[in-house]
């Protein structure tokens, strides 16, 4: 009877120990939050920044998103399950998709409003049903400035998509599509340049002709976006508040480069 007591509270003593595991924060969704391959670089998602805001013990960033993939296509090629299949009870999920979603043009990944919408509260319950959070952010803004200089809006109604959604599923709200918007808007048609993959002809050997795409982001804006992902962190009041570090200088230094 003692030696069955014993090894009950040795087992106990070791299990009290014991490390937790990290929360893991997966995120899902398109090629602005994506991680990139050698041969894209400089070109960056704003996903991969992420991380370093965290205490690695605390917080883990799995990041899922995926090149040119909406709601739908996420879902159907199994990228969408996989996620599920993973998750932990007090895990996030990062759901943000619209891009894609919205580009009628683009038949192999458009998804129409209304089943957009009902995708993203279709991974609203997948997440939940596994005791795991969910959270919906919106679209970052594309850079496109009007002959005025006057910052022009491209993603249609599905960023309020997605704020209904989150009100009506009283899921947290990062609204990236509202912060990234004021931050260009601040910035102006040329200091924003400096946050796009915005390169002239041998300035990269992965694009030796050059390339002016107003999407996706260089290091600059993938750091400047993670910072205010974070802020909306914050502002949403989420658990993961409490294992946010300080900003890395390097995102200081990037928070006033390129203003006018």
């Amino acid at each position: 009877m003692r030696s069955r007591a014993l090894l009950l509270s040795l087992a106990l003593a070791g299990a009290l120990g014991a490390p937790a595991r990290p929360i893991t924060v997966y995120l899902a969704g398109d090629s602005t939050m994506a991680p990139k391959r050698p041969d894209r670089r400089p070109e960056t998602g704003w996903g991969e920044a992420l991380q370093q805001y965290f205490r690695p013990e605390d917080v883990r960033i799995a990041n899922h998103a995926m090149n040119g993939r909406s709601t739908r296509t996420f879902i159907a090629e199994g990228r969408w399950q996989a996620i599920i299949d993973s998750l932990a009870p007090g895990d996030y999920v990062f759901i943000q998709f619209g891009h894609n979603d919205e580009s009628v043009e683009k038949t192999d990944r458009y998804t129409p409003p209304d089943d957009y919408r009902a995708n993203l509260r279709r991974m609203v319950a997948d997440v939940r049903a596994r005791h795991a959070q969910p959270v919906l952010l919106t679209p970052v803004y594309r850079r496109k400035f009007d002959a005025e200089g006057t910052l022009v809006d491209t993603h249609g109604i599905y960023p309020d998509i997605v704020r209904a959604v989150a009100r009506e599923e009283r899921v947290p709200l990062i609204d990236l599509h509202r912060s990234t918007g004021e931050l260009l808007a601040r910035l102006g048609p040329d200091s924003s340049k400096a946050l796009f993959l915005q390169l002239e002809p041998g300035a990269s050997p992965n694009y030796p002709n050059g390339v002016h795409d107003n999407t996706h982001f260089r290091p600059l804006g993938a750091e400047l976006v993670a910072r205010l992902a974070v802020d909306g962190i914050r502002q949403a009041h989420l658990g993961l508040t409490a294992s946010l570090r300080a900003a890395p200088d390097s995102v200081h230094a990037a928070s006033g480069a390129g203003r006018d």
